[in-house]
């Protein structure tokens, strides 16, 4: 049986915020990053339960790459609830909320998952048994770390999130709608949000940047929820069209996009996209029509989407964002550079370039190039080499997406105190002080030992078990894998479209 690993999530959702404008003769630009923390009570969801929905969206992605059949979704919930099933005695009772307790029951009883209206309601218990909650606020809740302010020229600060993925409960005198929290239960990942500026007068966007797409889209004016009976759009959002813009050109050219989870649907339009001061005119993107729930709700935080991927697997047939900027000469590559933080270095170092790698923030003794050996638009890398605590497990034929259930086991094998929870991941020591190599390029690049541990299987001890960055899933060839932040913290990464190659070189 073919399975695949994932470390934590690769495709890294860079977002965008203002940032002033800087002379363009630099080539290259940075745009700020940033993640929005939710308030309000909340629901700490157990940490398996979050590294599962780590793995689910993983799989997601693998299959959205290859051009595969989607894992329906009760084998996506089977999957959580299966996590649910293995958690100890008292974690069970700690976790045993009605919230979470009836989303499994339901998940247990049907195959189906219906995006339904508006906003997933709740239930609280009380002396009297239960009563409604209100629909969610926001579906997160953590810490919100700022980067620094960096100092090379067109480069923006990458902030860092941390803390748990939450439902957010309050009370309320509606009824709930199981189906509804259902589909917001399995997309609990933590956006990664940005700015931009759009027509005349501009208006500023917040984007959800996504680094597994190509396209960039915004609610229409005459947006329509299609999975509400009422049809409505939140008035909170913001939305495009002739009325808001004078330089809204609809070019009649229909468009329609299908995600991991909800779609939209819509028209072409041109109209003038200002990016960290960088002016592009007559920008061809899309504006949403229709939409499902899973965009619609006033508690959710974006106004549209973003994507870094390859023009190739662009949806709206139109040209990726840093590739337009490379052709109007605003960067002098369609270049895309990564360093990605970690919360535990209190360093909040992490940035993102357009147009460039940032010196400062690599060894140029350790740069290497390799070709780029997906032909369908995403990033992915051959691997010479895998090393566990200094050994050669022997494998030379493997490339950076990174897979296969019998390479987890091998890996785990080598790390003192791993064992595995019989659902295709594994538990290792918190303290786990052994380390995972990879070979790029000819070149080794090791995994800091804290960035193979993912969570505490039990909060309230740290220094206990913890799961592993490595997981297991049921999809991807014999010897591919998926690689996440896990490995990206641990370098410096940088994709060229114009030479289809991928840049990776060790941190200063």
């Amino acid at each position: 049986m073919r399975l695949s690993s994932a470390l934590a999530s690769l495709y890294v959702l860079v977002q965008f915020h203002v940032a002033h404008a800087r002379p363009a003769s630099t080539g290259f630009v940075s745009i700020p990053i940033y993640r929005v923390p939710s308030t309000g009570a909340a629901l700490h969801l157990p940490p398996t339960i979050v590294h599962q929905q780590h793995v689910n969206r993983g799989i997601r992605r693998r299959e959205l790459m290859r051009g595969a059949p989607e894992t329906p979704d009760h084998e996506l919930f089977a999957n959580i609830q299966k996590r649910a099933s293995t958690l100890a005695p008292h974690l069970q009772k700690r976790y045993n909320h009605p919230e979470i307790v009836e989303i499994l029951a339901h998940l247990a009883q049907t195959e189906d998952t219906v995006v339904a209206d508006s906003k997933p309601k709740t239930l609280k218990e009380t002396q009297n048994g239960t009563e409604p909650l209100e629909s969610v606020a926001t579906p997160f809740k953590g810490i919100v770390t700022p980067g620094k302010k960096p100092t090379f020229p067109h480069t923006l600060g990458l902030d860092i999130h941390s803390g748990q993925r939450t439902l957010d409960v309050r009370p309320s005198q509606d009824n709930n709608d199981i189906q509804t929290r259902i589909s917001h239960a399995k997309a609990l990942t933590v956006p990664d949000l940005g700015t931009v500026q759009i027509g005349t007068p501009p208006r500023d966007f917040v984007l959800l940047m996504d680094s597994g797409s190509a396209d960039l889209w915004v609610g229409s004016e005459t947006c329509r929820d299609i999975s509400d009976e009422d049809g409505e759009c939140a008035k909170s959002h913001q939305y495009l069209g002739p009325k808001s813009s004078s330089t809204f050109n609809n070019t009649k050219q229909e468009w329609k996009i299908q995600y991991g989870t909800g779609a939209v649907a819509g028209m072409l339009v041109r109209d003038h996209v200002r990016i960290a001061g960088l002016q592009l005119k007559d920008f061809r993107f899309g504006v949403a029509i229709n939409e499902t729930s899973d965009f619609t709700p006033e508690y959710i935080p974006f106004d549209g989407l973003a994507g870094f991927a390859k023009s190739l697997i662009s949806r709206q047939r139109t040209t990726a964002l840093v590739e337009v900027l490379h052709a109007q000469k605003l960067i002098t590559a369609a270049i895309t550079s990564y360093k990605i933080p970690r919360v535990g270095d209190k360093k909040n170092d992490g940035e993102l370039t357009l147009g460039a790698l940032n010196p400062a923030k690599y060894d140029p003794k350790t740069l290497v190039k390799v070709p780029n050996v997906n032909p369908m638009g995403f990033w992915e890398a051959k691997v010479g080499a895998v090393k566990v605590a200094g050994r050669d497990l022997g494998w030379g034929n493997r490339t950076a997406i990174f897979d296969t259930g019998t390479d987890v086991d091998a890996i785990h094998k080598h790390i003192p105190g791993a064992v595995s929870d019989g659902e295709g991941s594994w538990i290792l020591p918190c303290t786990n002080k052994a380390s995972v190599s990879l070979t790029i390029g000819g070149r080794e690049f090791s995994i800091d030992p804290r960035d193979l541990v993912f969570l505490p299987v039990d909060p309230e001890k740290p220094n206990g078990n913890c799961t592993s960055g490595f997981s297991s899933g049921s999809i991807g060839g014999e010897t591919e894998w998926l690689v996440g932040d896990t490995f990206l913290k641990n370098v410096y990464m940088s994709t060229n479209v114009g030479t289809d190659e991928i840049s990776f070189a060790k941190l200063t």
